[in-house]
């Protein structure tokens, strides 16, 4: 996957995305912000996440008797919403595997947009199991939401617009579940500034790619025990890995109740409906477990909505 493919890709997914905003954090009560921080509101793309980035250019990039199966993913609830309007959009039926922490909320925008929904296993490498062997039998076409080149290459194009949205940003603050989306934003970001540093946020209950790096290799998590279903992954893919480790620049741990805050303070403060992922990048700073040096002009991204802030 190249900075060429991404851009490919941005031209393939323009009818289907929107070119989000982006918002300064300031005038605000709840946080001493001593930085220029900027976060990029993914939250109001279609389908409520960047996640159709990625799903869009799949789609677009399959032929279409590929898919006329349907579509299935195993997803914690943004992927999954991607592919069903997609499938949605191309008039096919979409099946959609929830683990047992998947929003609810989540599920029955899913049902709304026509898509089938299974419950399966406890964490998303059980429900990507369950998806597989669905997928197979029905002779569906699966969306991998990160060990995929179509995928990452869309995810990617979040950075095109942020690099171009904010250009004097000098660190770069992505949130990780499978590590698709900081794997092609990395790619952008590393092409067009190279000196710019990413930062990526896990929970403490599934550093995936943190435990990665750690190792010089890619490892399966013994267990994922954080509740953002949308973080929860297991085990990354070998692509992705290689990526990150020639990318991305550190990766910080927070937890759950973190998460939570920061997405309280976004609701509270500026009315921006974030999930918890969708938070992970101002918990980062906010935690401590990221201290930017003074000076440095923030990214962050807001990559998905959600009502976790709302009673907070």
């Amino acid at each position: 996957m190249s900075y060429e493919d991404i851009k490919a890709a941005a031209l393939r997914i323009a009818p289907f995305v929107r070119r989000t905003p982006t918002i300064k954090l300031e005038h605000c009560a709840g946080f001493d912000l001593r930085n220029d921080f900027h976060l990029k509101l993914e939250c109001l793309q279609v389908s409520g996440s960047f996640k159709i980035r990625g799903a869009a250019n799949r789609v677009r990039s399959l032929p279409p008797e590929r898919i006329q199966r349907g579509l299935v993913a195993a997803s914690g609830g943004n992927h999954g919403l991607a592919t069903a309007y997609m499938a949605h959009q191309s008039g096919v039926p979409a099946t959609i595997f929830l683990p047992s922490n998947a929003s609810p909320i989540k599920e029955e925008k899913l049902r709304r947009w026509g898509a089938e929904v299974r419950r399966a296993g406890n964490v998303w490498d059980e429900a990507q199991e369950a998806a597989l062997a669905f997928a197979e039998r029905q002779g569906a076409f699966c969306m991998h939401p990160f060990a995929d080149e179509a995928i990452v290459s869309g995810q990617g194009t979040v950075a095109l617009e942020m690099v171009e949205q904010l250009p004097a940003a000098d660190l770069y603050i992505v949130a990780i579940g499978g590590g698709g989306l900081i794997a092609g934003m990395s790619q952008v970001i590393k092409t067009v500034n190279p000196k710019a540093r990413i930062i990526g946020v896990e929970p403490v209950g599934s550093p995936t790619l943190r435990a990665c790096l750690d190792a010089g290799r890619v490892v399966r998590l013994a267990e994922v025990t954080t509740r953002v279903a949308t973080m929860a992954c297991g085990r990354t893919d070998e692509c992705i890995y290689e990526i990150a480790r020639r990318n991305v620049d550190d990766i910080v741990l927070v937890d759950d109740d973190a998460m939570q805050r920061a997405a309280a303070l976004l609701w509270f403060e500026f009315g921006i409906a974030a999930d918890l992922s969708g938070a992970a990048s101002l918990a980062a700073v906010m935690s401590g477990a990221l201290v930017p040096p003074p000076g440095a002009r923030i990214a962050g991204l807001v990559c998905g909505s959600g009502v976790d802030g709302f009673n907070a």
